[in-house]
Parts: C-alpha cells; sequence; structure tokens
C-alpha cells in the first residue's frame, strides 16, 4: 500500500474553471473500491450466520429475522441523513470519521451477549455502513468529466464484490473461528482503511463545501427529486432492477438447501463468486455512459434482467441454468446502477452526495421490498412464484424504459480530446 499521497495522487491545474483539483491515479481508485467493498460487505455478513446468532443468543425465529430488517433500516436511514453532509463536510474527515464510527459498531456486534446488544450493534452497523456511498461521492468528485463514468464503473466494482462475496466470507470465517470472528476481522480492516485513507484522500473535494444549514441540506434533496425527472426515473430504475435483485438472494438459499441439492451453508455462499462477473458490467458501463451510450446501456441491461429469470425458473432441475441465470441478472443490475449513479451525479457535482444518497434510498426500498416479497412467496407458492416475481420487477423496468427513453433527454458524451467519442447521445 503506498505510503505517500503524493504517489498516488497528483494536483493539475483545473482548466476552463472545470474539472477536479485531483487527477486520480488507479491506485487510488482501487483504493475506494476496496474500501466501498469492505463498507457495505457488513450489511450482508449476517445473512448466513442468522441460524447460529439465534441459537447462539436464544432468539426466536422471528426475532432472529429482525437481524438483516433493522440492518438495511439503519443503511436506508443513514442514506438520507448521512450520506448528504458529504456536501457540507470535509469528505476525507467525514468518511475516517463514520469508519472509526463503525468500527465500534461491529466490536459492539462482535461482543453482544443479548438480543438487544446485537440488535443495536446491528442497525448501528447498517447506518454507518452508507459510508460507501460517501465514498462513491467523492470519488467521482475527484474524476475527471471524461472518465467519470469509469472511475464510477471501477469504484461499484468493488461495491458488487464486496455484496457478493460477503457471505461467503462470513461462512468461511464462521465455520473457522465462529460467527462473531467474521465482526471482529471486519472490524479491524475497518480500522486499517480508515489509516490508509485518512493518510491518503486529498485533504479537500474540487469544489466547496455547500453552505447549508443541516435542515436546508436535508429539505435541498427533497427538491432535488422534485426538480430533476432525470433523478426521479432513475430513482424507479434502481427500486426495480434491486427489487429483482434482492428477489433472487434473499431466498436462493431456501431451494439450495432443500433436495434434491441439500448445500451446506458454505456452498450457497459460494454462489457469490459466480455472480461477481457483474463487477466487469459495472466498468464496462461506465465506459460506455462516458461514450454517451446511457440510454442504450440501460435498454439493452434491463432487457437482459426479464432474460435472467428464463434459466433462473429452472433452478431446481440445473445448477448451470442457475449459474447463467445468476451472471445474467448480475451483470443487467450493475449495469443499470452504473449508469444511474454517472448520469445523476453530472446533474449537479457540487450536490454529488446529496443526489447519491437520496438515489439509493430506493435502492433499500427496492432490495427490502424484494426480500420481504419473495421469501413469503416461496413459502406459500414455490420457487416459479419467486422467479415470476423477479421478471415482473424486471418487466416492469423495461416498460418503463420503453415509454420514456424519447421524453428524457440523455446526456451528450464527455470527450477528453476533440477526437474522442462517437458523438451519439444514449
Amino acid at each position: 500500500m503506498p505510503g505517500n499521497r503524493a504517489a498516488v495522487t497528483r494536483r493539475t491545474e483545473a482548466r476552463g474553471g472545470e474539472g477536479p483539483a485531483f487527477a486520480l491515479s488507479r491506485g487510488v481508485v482501487l483504493l475506494f473500491a476496496v474500501a466501498c467493498g469492505a463498507a457495505v460487505a457488513n450489511v450482508y455478513f449476517s445473512q448466513p450466520l442468522l441460524v447460529t446468532m439465534g441459537h447462539d443468543l436464544a432468539m426466536s425465529p422471528a426475532l432472529v429475522g429482525s437481524v438483516v430488517t433493522l440492518t438495511h433500516v439503519g443503511y436506508g436511514l443513514g442514506l438520507f441523513f448521512l450520506v448528504p453532509l458529504g456536501d457540507v463536510a470535509d469528505r476525507r474527515r467525514l468518511i475516517v470519521a463514520q469508519l472509526l464510527l463503525l468500527v465500534a459498531a461491529l466490536v459492539v456486534v462482535a461482543a453482544a451477549r443479548t438480543a438487544a446488544m446485537l440488535l443495536a450493534g446491528m442497525a448501528a452497523t447498517g447506518l454507518l455502513a452508507v459510508v460507501t456511498q460517501t465514498l462513491v461521492a467523492f470519488a467521482a468528485s475527484l474524476a475527471p468529466p471524461a472518465g467519470r463514468g469509469r472511475v464510477v464503473g471501477l469504484v461499484t466494482s468493488g461495491v458488487v464484490i464486496g455484496i457478493l462475496l460477503a457471505r461467503t466470507a462470513s461462512g468461511l470465517i464462521a465455520d473457522l473461528a465462529g460467527w462473531r470472528s467474521v465482526y471482529l476481522a471486519s472490524a479491524s480492516l475497518t480500522a486499517l482503511l480508515a489509516l490508509v485513507l485518512y493518510r491518503v484522500l486529498p485533504r479537500h473535494s474540487a469544489a466547496p463545501p455547500t453552505a447549508l444549514r443541516y435542515g436546508q441540506l436535508l429539505r435541498s434533496t427533497l427538491t432535488l427529486f422534485a426538480r430533476e425527472r432525470l433523478l426521479r426515473l432513475r430513482a424507479l430504475f434502481c427500486l426495480l432492477v434491486f427489487a429483482a435483485f434482492s428477489t433472487l438472494w434473499s431466498s436462493i438459499a431456501l431451494p439450495l438447501s432443500e433436495a434434491p441439492y441439500l448445500l451446506s451453508h458454505s456452498a450457497i455462499g459460494a454462489l457469490g463468486l459466480i455472480g461477481v462477473a457483474g463487477a466487469l458490467a459495472a466498468t464496462v458501463a461506465g465506459r460506455l455512459n462516458d461514450r454517451g451510450l446511457s440510454r442504450r446501456t440501460t435498454g439493452i441491461a434491463l432487457a437482459l434482467l426479464a432474460v435472467s429469470w428464463l434459466p433462473l425458473a429452472y433452478t431446481r432441475s440445473s445448477l448451470w441454468a442457475l449459474f447463467v441465470g445468476v451472471i445474467l441478472l448480475d451483470l443487467a443490475v450493475q449495469a443499470v446502477h452504473v449508469t444511474n449513479q454517472t448520469l445523476i451525479y453530472a446533474l449537479h457535482p457540487d450536490a454529488g452526495s446529496r443526489l447519491i444518497g437520496g438515489y439509493m434510498v430506493f435502492y433499500s426500498i427496492g432490495s427490502a421490498t424484494g426480500a420481504i416479497a419473495a421469501t413469503s412467496l416461496y413459502t406459500v407458492a414455490g420457487w416459479g412464484a419467486v422467479c415470476a416475481l423477479g421478471a415482473t420487477f424486471s418487466c416492469l423496468g423495461l416498460l418503463l424504459w420503453a415509454f420514456t427513453r424519447h421524453s428524457t433527454p440523455g446526456p451528450a458524451p464527455v470527450k477528453a480530446t476533440s477526437g474522442g467519442g462517437d458523438g451519439t447521445r444514449s
């Protein structure tokens, strides 16, 4: 890990009053991606550990289920109440402070001896894990406009990998050293990242913080939604694609743990390794957006999302069908997500944290909706009904794109040189 900030970032002159004050090296972008993945993974570590946690703390099944619920509730609250602070505070200090508080929350979870202590720690963990979105907004603000999609794509690839490998990592670590060791290991990694980010990140972002009081800051987030049609549209895409994403990942363990597979928790968690292919879509989608192809990328991705449920419907008879469906679904979701974030940040770079925080609230709503609906539906109607639900969310997204693709103007590609890009609009 580089020890000198000058080795990984360099101060550059802004041209024509535009562009960031710092040019990002690939090493710093990689650091952003690692930090994002490590932070967001804390939201998902508990999913393969719920049964063990419940037995250890003598929790009822309903109370065990609230572990995941409270974590996501905390995350949703953090998106609205904490992420916008990035527009009024020094982002470097804000990120480090949130990471250190996250360390404390993880220690509380690891040391929990009662259900109440565990639930409080999980809620705090979700609340503070939104540092992921502060990191995304910071990376976008430091990226040159012509390469912003690429940077957002690379950083988001870290988020993808963190989400998908969290279950695998927690299952393996828990098998070796118990469920508490998962959170102790994460606390140690988070503390290390806080130190490295404190040393590496620039002390000031390109634009000065917005001079708003906290109440005005929150109200301005709502104002942005009322004013920007593109933001509302992209937030709806976010809700629908993550409802589909959560429909799969919150329920897939159910058919795989039953006959004919009877897979272990570790084996089910390893399915996330296949989904890491979504990280590829994150980087490719970012580059396509830089070329002005965001609308086309969105349409193709939503079509792939709808198609993915065809092989997923054959999960009970073929693991290969499951693998194909998982790859298609993750590729599609991440392509839409990266395109969304790149487009909305470009609306008002000075309000990047509020835009991304408000947008990600719809991610939480969609994720919670998909999880609750899928697990409930599986109980009463089986895997086929779950796939129909996921396909419904996906087709609604595709229909929304079809009806709005000509009524919402797409951004022109930002060219790094006079000869770059093809001049097409998305």
